[in-house]
This record gives structure tokens, C-alpha cells and sequence, in this order.
């Protein structure tokens, strides 16, 4: 093999799934050592590319894949993930892989397990030997200090917070001695700013000592810092491959969108002045005589005093606000600290007490069909987990919810025979689909067929269909492209203004709270640090996030009053 012989190399690789054109000429080459930025819109053949180079089943299953594949100028066919693992290459997918009951050692060293050997073993195989859990905590403990991380090797990952799992996934494919190329599918996407300031130095690392790295990321800032070359997909094909210090951000996404893109952002203040009631209209909208009145006192939409929250990995201690009517509501934080705890509390998936008001009168906690009931409506972080039926139609994931707790999308007569409107059903879910820009191939396709982005985008769909009068939401943008971003952004802003619904929204990204949201609380340790309106300068943010409270009540009063 020559010094110049690249480590991987791709020659005209495509890819059809259903007729279906995905990949179309693909063609590129990775040395060792070397990142390579891969990006592109939802949609665009970023997984389907990794999930050939890693030879999962799915593509064998459906026809295997067009062009070739060389490794150290040898000609491989992967047709199982087995197969890429004994040539070097591990990948950490979107979506977890961890067993939760087991610890953090447990999952990294899976399959690799080192074992105290005795003469039985000798007799009987290595089915009779123990485990050697001292040797196999220094291994895991290795490969997550590799990583930068203090994270606890049996600790079990039903425990850990969202951002920890993550760590254990990537550590446990370092783990693997072999390790020459690594595939990382939005590793920061669940991360804190903090931790992928960790996770990026970690992986700069690991170049350094020769493996070679293809990140997938829609943070295109991390894209610049990190890699050495960028590759952009757009709809199937090979865009552009050129040096990071070559291109600026705003080029980066122009090739990924084929336009000009930049994520529209709309000052509060014009969002606040847009919502406050005018001064000659009442909070409802009617007449009124243009003479000053005593100020009419709000009543919150919802209100949450003394919440407590048992969520493994985001507990909440002890956390009180309020939201006014037809407010867009923001709660941040650092990961692990309980943002996600509130809103999965107060829907009744996790242990919680404390008191939940809405519209003045109490919630029942711990029972999700009490909140349901009462016109709330919930899009989970976990999509596959919680939020979709991967092995059904997109017409039934997007009217499920309201079939079964609102009676829609039903013929017959009421407790005595119905069956499901199969009509309404898709005319509905269409509807969806045109307005967030699903790609799909129509509403009886799979939900478990369609990508993250694009599946995150059906779980907004079906909490619009509840024509809820309060929506919590919990990370709308995660795993999405930043053309996709905008219009969810928009779409969620659009739906307020023309519904009036009171819309709560969690993200770890606090630019993505400013732009969409009239307040933004920050939660540290389980409670409210404090909140802020979404105009306050970022650094005020960042003080609450470490600890620092910020003298904002006179600032809260003003926007809540004008909510």
C-alpha cells in the first residue's frame, strides 16, 4: 500500500430505496487522521451514505448499492455492520443503542467483556468463566477519559442524562482497539454548548492519533472549528468538497439549500409589540372606550408552583413560574440540570408533585390522559421512544393521538360501532405534510422509514391536529438542517399567532429560544435560576446557566403583562 493511498475511498456510489432515487455519484476519498464535515438538508443521503459505508442491513435487504468502496485500496462489500467493525470503521448513530439496565462499563465493553480465566474454562469454553469487573472498569474508564468527561463507569445508563449517553456511545467505539475510522451521525444534537466544547476537543484528539473521523452535524460553527474538509449533500448528490477555511457559513448553507438561506429572526420587541393588546382593545380582543383603566389583573394560562420531578438524569427539585395566555414560553439550561424533567412532569411520564393550575383550576399529576383531557399536548425529546409508531402509516402517527382522546377521524355511532375515517385521515395528515415539508412518499409510507428530521416534524404535526390550547415542546429542532429549522421556527410561531395557543417550548439551543420565544426561564440544578425576556443580551443568560441570578423581576412583570 502507498504512503498516498487514501484510507477509504468511494467511486460512484448510489442508492435507490422504492424507486426512490437517494444517493446519485458519489465520490470521495478520507485519509487517515483526517475530519471530514459531512452536511446537508433532511432528506438529503446523509445516513443512508454512512449506513453503506457501515453495511447495515437495511441496504443489503433492499437491493445492496451502486459504485464501489476501496480500503486501503482494496475493493470491500460490507452486508453487515460485523463485517465493517473487523476492518476498523465504528459509528455512533442518531438514535441511542444502549441497553439501559446495564452500567456504563457494561455497554461499552459489550461483547468484549474481559473474563478471569480458569482450568474450567479450559474444559467448558469461556461460557463458565466470571467477569472481570476491575479490569473492565479501568477499560471503560479509559476510553471516557479519552473523551474529557467525569461520568461514573457503573452508573447504569437508565440514569444518565441525555448528553452522558452520548459520551458512553462514541467511548464505547474507541474501546475497540482496531478503531481507524469513526462515523459520528449529530453527536452534539442532544449536547450542551459546554459539553460539545468537550466532545470537539476530544475528537481533535483522537485525530491527532490517526483515526479518522466523518461528523454529521447541522451546527454548522462546529462544522468550521472541527473539520478539515466539508462535504455538502443536496438531494442525493455531492455538492461540494472543499477545505473548511475555504468556505463561510453562509456559503455552507447555501450549497446545502441550492439558495441563499439565513434564518429569519424576529426582534422581541417587535414580537411583544405584535402580541400586546392595543390600548383601545381588552385582553379578548373587544371595544373598548381609549381612557385609562385600572389594569386589569392577567390570569395565567398555566400555572406550576413547587414542581417536583423523579426523571433519571434531569431532576426537578423545586421549580414555580407562570405562562400567560398566548405567550411562547422558553426553558433552558445546561443538560442534566432538569429543563426536560418540567415538561415530561407535568404530562404525567415520570413520578412528580407539587401543583399544576390550568386556566386556574388544578391538574391531576401522574396521569397522562388528565392532561390530555384538559386540551394539553405534548412532543417528546424521545421520538422513537414516546413521541412515534415506527411500524405505522404517517396518517395514522399524525391523527392517533386526537382519534383517541377527542373521538375525530371516526365514523358510526359513539360506544357502539365506529370504525376510523380512513379518508380524513390522509386528507389530514397531507395537510401536514405540505405545511412542515415532510419528505415522504405520502401518508401511508412508514414513520420508521423517514429520517430523524423528518420524523421529528411528524411528531409537530400530531400535536397540532389536538388543537391544543397548551403545547409543550421539547427540543422542535433537534437533528433538523437549518433550512428545516426555520421552518419549524415558523411554523410554531404561525400557529400561535393564529390559534392563540399558549406554546411552552424546551431546547438546548438558547439562540433558537431568543428568536421564537416572549420570556426564556433558565433551570440550574433542578430550579429555576431565573427568567429573563428573550431581548435580554446573551451574557445574562449565560450568567443564570453558572450559577449567577440575574435581578430580572421588574423585567418579568413587564412582559408577562404584555403577553
Amino acid at each position: 500500500m502507498s504512503e498516498n493511498t487514501p484510507l477509504i475511498r468511494l467511486d460512484h456510489i448510489g442508492k435507490e430505496f422504492y424507486g426512490n432515487r437517494v444517493l446519485s455519484d458519489i465520490s470521495f476519498d478520507i485519509n487517515a487522521g483526517e475530519i471530514i464535515g459531512l452536511v446537508g438538508e433532511n432528506g438529503a443521503g446523509k445516513s443512508t451514505l454512512l449506513n453503506i459505508l457501515f453495511g447495515m442491513p437495511v441496504i443489503s435487504s433492499t437491493g445492496g448499492h451502486e459504485g464501489s468502496i476501496y480500503i486501503d485500496g482494496k475493493y470491500v462489500n460490507f452486508t453487515s455492520p460485523n463485517q465493517a467493525l473487523a476492518y476498523g470503521i465504528g459509528m455512533v448513530h442518531q438514535e441511542f443503542s444502549l441497553i439501559p439496565g446495564f452500567t456504563a462499563t457494561e455497554n461499552i465493553l459489550l461483547n468484549r467483556e474481559v473474563l478471569n480465566g480458569s482450568s474450567m474454562s479450559y474444559v467448558f469454553s469461556d461460557r463458565v468463566s466470571t467477569l472481570n469487573r476491575e479490569a473492565m472498569n479501568e477499560r471503560a474508564s479509559a476510553a471516557i477519559h479519552t473523551l474529557g468527561v467525569n461520568i461514573n463507569p457503573d452508573m447504569a445508563v437508565s440514569e444518565m442524562p441525555v448528553g452522558y449517553k452520548q459520551f458512553i456511545e462514541i467511548a464505547r467505539e474507541i474501546d475497540r482497539k482496531n478503531t481507524r475510522l469513526l462515523f459520528l451521525d449529530e453527536p452534539t444534537a442532544v449536547l450542551a454548548e459546554s459539553e460539545a466544547e468537550i466532545l470537539i476537543a476530544a475528537l481533535k484528539k483522537l485525530a491527532r492519533s490517526g483515526i479518522a473521523i466523518v461528523f454529521i452535524s447541522h451546527r454548522l460553527s462546529e462544522v468550521k472549528e472541527l473539520c478539515h474538509r466539508i462535504l455538502v449533500l443536496r438531494d442525493g448528490r455531492l455538492i461540494t468538497d472543499r477545505n473548511a477555511e475555504e468556505l463561510t457559513m453562509r456559503q455552507i448553507a447555501s450549497f446545502m439549500v441550492g439558495r441563499e438561506s439565513e434564518r429569519r429572526e424576529v426582534p422581541q420587541e417587535a414580537v411583544q409589540q405584535e402580541e400586546a393588546p392595543d390600548e383601545t382593545q381588552t385582553l379578548d380582543g373587544t371595544s373598548a372606550p381609549s381612557v385609562k383603566k385600572k389594569k386589569k389583573k392577567i390570569r395565567p394560562a398555566l400555572k406550576v408552583e413547587h414542581l417536583w420531578v423523579d426523571m433519571p438524569g434531569e431532576t426537578v427539585r423545586d421549580v414555580s413560574f407562570e405562562v400567560m395566555k398566548g405567550e411562547i414560553f422558553g426553558i433552558g439550561g445546561l443538560a442534566g440540570h432538569g429543563k426536560l424533567g418540567i415538561p415530561n412532569g407535568i404530562m404525567g411520564l415520570y413520578p412528580s408533585g407539587g401543583k399544576v393550575r390550568l386556566f386556574g383550576k388544578t391538574l391531576t399529576l401522574n396521569k397522562p390522559r388528565a392532561a390530555l383531557g384538559r386540551k394539553m399536548a405534548f412532543v417528546s425529546e424521545d421520538r422513537r421512544g414516546v413521541g412515534l409508531l415506527l411500524d405505522e402509516p404517517l396518517d395514522w402517527n399524525i391523527t392517533f393521538t386526537a382519534m383517541q382522546t377527542q373521538g375525530r377521524f371516526l365514523l358510526g355511532i359513539p360506544y357502539i360501532f365506529q370504525i376510523r375515517n380512513e379518508y380524513a385521515m390522509r386528507k389530514e395528515a397531507q395537510k401536514y405534510i405540505d405545511r412542515l415539508s415532510i419528505k415522504c412518499t405520502g401518508p401511508q409510507q412508514h414513520a420508521g422509514e423517514l429520517s430523524g428530521g423528518n420524523q421529528q416534524k411528524v411528531c409537530l404535526a400530531k400535536a397540532f391536529v389536538l388543537r391544543p390550547d397548551i403545547l409543550l415542546i421539547c427540543e422542535p429542532t433537534r437533528g433538523i438542517d437549518i433550512g428545516a429549522k426555520t421552518l419549524v421556527l415558523d411554523t410554531i410561531r404561525e400557529y400561535n399567532k393564529e390559534h392563540g395557543t399558549t406554546i411552552i417550548i424546551t431546547s438546548s439551543e438558547l439562540e433558537e429560544l431568543r428568536s421564537v420565544c416572549n420570556r426564556v426561564a433558565i433551570v440550574d440544578s433542578g430550579r429555576i435560576a431565573g427568567i429573563l425576556p428573550a431581548s435580554s443580551p446573551a451574557e445574562d443568560f449565560g450568567m443564570l446557566m453558572t450559577g449567577q441570578a440575574a435581578n430580572n423581576n421588574e423585567d418579568e412583570e413587564e412582559v408577562k403583562e404584555s403577553a
